[in-house]
Order: C-alpha cells, then structure tokens, then sequence
C-alpha cells in the first residue's frame, strides 16, 4: 500500500469529510473510491475509442437506426 500526500484547498478539503461522513466510511477510504472510480471512467472511454477506431460505422448506425424505431413504438 502506498501512501500519497494531496494538497487541496481548504473548503475542498472539508466537503470531501462531509461527504465521507455522511457515507459513513472515513477519508482515506472515500478518496480510494474515488479514485477507483476514476480509473475505472478512464478505463471505460479508452476501451470505447479503441472500438470506435476499428468498428464499421455504417454498422454502427444502422443499429443506432433500429434501437432509435423500437424506442418511438415504444412511445407510441
């Protein structure tokens, strides 16, 4: 485990507390989440433009096209 030093103003500093405590959890640990969850976004969007780069677009929009009529039968 490796410990990070974050500088962080101090009104920022005393949500990112609120927030831990409202969840219930400490500092440390909702800083982990977050963290995590970024990775996790940055994970997702590089997958998403390695796809894209090699994906058939006129596929890709004819699928777009079909899911676009089955949601106005839907409405209908």
């Amino acid at each position: 485990m490796s410990t990070v030093t974050l500088r962080l103003p101090d009104d920022t500093c005393q949500r990112l507390k609120q927030l831990a405590a409202s969840r219930g959890i400490s500092l440390n640990k909702l800083m982990e989440e977050l963290g995590t969850a970024a990775i996790a976004a940055h994970d997702a969007e590089t997958r998403f433009h390695a796809m894209a780069a090699g994906a058939d677009r006129e596929k890709a929009l004819s699928i777009l096209d079909r899911l676009d009529a089955n949601d106005r039968s839907k409405a209908s």
